[in-house]
């Protein structure tokens, strides 16, 4: 009876830990096929460093997915609250369906990839092109134009007595319109045609470690040291952190506060500044990470779903099937003893007409831990004389799924698969006595 046991034991944890490995391989598969780990980091980093997204260019899938999020609530919540024009609206998803549904089929939010190395020096930042500060900029054009216009007028009078009607700066002439670099260099913030955005002069420090991904950087990880240097990088382009900083906050930038109070704690000293800045994104990475696995957990409960009810697999039966093939099995050895009716509980598995010693040496040649496998929809038998033969046993499969006697075999199954590989693996390894390859050599 031990033996027994021990066998249903070692077959199941042997059976999660295969099913828990499909699970895992489809998740990753999936995750890679639309870089859904990359877009995800960009994502924070866009909404970290450039600020908001206009809530005027919201994509059509973007409308789907919000009407999907309120079908079924109340009225109290309308979509112009969750995306206002002011505000903007976050590119990172806060739901599930957002992370498999927005991130692979919406908005890249992930920097254009380029096998240059870093440049010598870089372009002056910049408001993104999809960013709030970006379109107020652009109205502040707009108004600033129409104000220039007006004074041109002959009836019109300059706002600034500093500048007569028709004149401008020629410093600001210099700086703003011929020598945008300049402007750059000097702090400020320039439109996207001019420079480039705060993600995307990060991206230029990293992209020469990148490789292409559909025309875009493929980077799912930073360092959090490397993320530090290039900050640092970048605030010397751009005249000091505390320029940095300003122009920041200019842009709206998340990022203005968290590098103010490192800032502040550091005492303008620069190393401990980088310090600062690199266990402020360590912490974050951190926290980023939890929130993409609480994601990816329901993806998981959704494929385990998936892949117990293909396979139909049922844990219940599967001890059954065990404990009674070892019954079976001490019947036929017994068969000198007690005769041909040893054969009769295993004639009710045999076709009519079969050989039934034939078909007794299939069943019981045949391990409960291979039957467990033999229920999904399509089958295929390895003949070495026809080779593979492909069978349909959608019906059976289908009855299977509808009968009740079998859900909680599928429940406990669904529940053992979302423990994970690993946890399977290192149940495995210590049930059959398997040992870690270990280093160094064993004391005498």
């Amino acid at each position: 009876m031990i033996s027994y046991y021990a066998d249903l034991a070692i077959g199941l944890i042997l059976a999660f830990l295969l099913l828990s490995l499909l699970v895992s391989g489809i998740n990753e598969g999936i995750v890679r096929l639309l870089g859904i780990r990359s877009k995800f980091l960009w994502a924070y980093l866009r909404d970290t460093l450039d600020g908001a997204e206009t809530a005027d260019g919201t994509s059509r899938l973007d409308r789907i997915l919000d009407a999907l999020k309120r079908f079924g609530r109340k009225a109290r919540t309308p979509l112009t609250q969750a995306a206002s024009p002011e505000e903007g609206r976050s590119r990172l998803p806060a739901s599930v369906l957002g992370v498999f549904a927005r991130l692979p089929f919406g908005r890249d939010p992930r920097p254009a990839f380029s096998q240059q190395p870093p440049p010598v020096e870089s372009p002056p930042l910049a408001a993104a092109a999809d960013s709030v500060a970006a379109e107020q900029m652009a109205a502040e054009q707009t108004t600033a134009g129409q104000a220039t216009a007006s004074a041109d007028a002959p009836a019109g009078a300059s706002a600034d007595p500093a500048h007569p009607a028709g004149q401008a700066d020629p410093e600001e002439v210099a700086v703003l319109a011929v020598d945008p670099a300049a402007a750059g260099a000097a702090g400020g913030v320039l439109p996207p045609d001019q420079g480039k955005s705060m993600a995307e002069l990060l991206h230029e420090r990293l992209q020469e470690i990148d490789h292409a991904k559909r025309g875009r950087t493929s980077i799912a990880d930073i360092p959090p040291a490397r993320f530090a240097v290039a900050v640092m990088e970048i605030a010397t382009e751009h005249g000091g952190v505390e320029a940095l900083m300003r122009d920041l906050d200019a842009l709206k930038s998340p990022f203005s506060r968290p590098l103010k109070a490192v800032w502040d704690r550091a005492s303008h000293d620069l190393e401990a500044f980088r310090r600062g800045v690199e266990d402020w994104f360590d912490g974050e990475m951190e926290r980023l990470s939890l929130l993409y696995r609480r994601y990816v957990r329901w993806v998981l409960v959704a494929l385990g779903l998936v892949v117990t009810l293909v396979f139909s697999m049922d844990s219940l039966e599967y001890g059954k099937t065990l404990l009674r093939d070892n019954a079976y099995r001490s019947a036929v050895t017994a068969f000198g003893q007690s005769g041909p009716q040893a054969l009769e509980p295993l004639r009710e598995q045999c076709e009519p007409g079969q050989d039934p010693y034939a078909c007794v040496t299939d069943v019981l040649s045949t391990p409960a831990f291979v039957k467990i496998f033999t229920h999904a929809p399509v089958s295929v038998t390895m003949d070495a004389a026809d080779g593979p033969a492909w069978a349909w046993h959608g019906g059976d499969w289908w009855q299977r799924l509808t009968s009740p006697g079998h859900w909680p075999g599928f429940l406990i199954t669904l529940i053992a698969l979302l423990f994970g590989a690993p946890f399977w693996w290192d149940i495995l390894r210590r049930v059959s006595g398997l040992r870690a390859r270990t280093s160094g050599s064993t004391p005498s």
